[in-house]
């Protein structure tokens, strides 16, 4: 357990990584792995193939976890 020094909704921005100095809210925390989703901030992309003939394939893009240490309540 990590003892993390922000809630759910509060407004938050990074220290450190390719998202320096960027805000956004706290969407999920993770207290176990220290871990958190801040809406707008450290997206990954992930390559989705057709299951089926009629389907198309897809890039899906979301926000990916971050550690406490690298965000800043504001």
């Amino acid at each position: 357990m990590h003892k993390i020094h922000f809630k759910i909704n509060d407004k938050v921005f990074t220290l450190s990584g390719d998202y320096k100095v960027k805000t956004g809210q706290v969407m999920k925390i993770d207290k176990k792995s220290g871990k958190s989703v801040v809406k707008g901030v450290n997206f990954e992309f992930k390559h989705v193939k057709p299951n089926t003939e009629n389907e198309i394939g897809e890039i899906k893009q979301f926000e990916a976890l971050i550690h406490h240490s690298n965000l800043k309540l504001t």
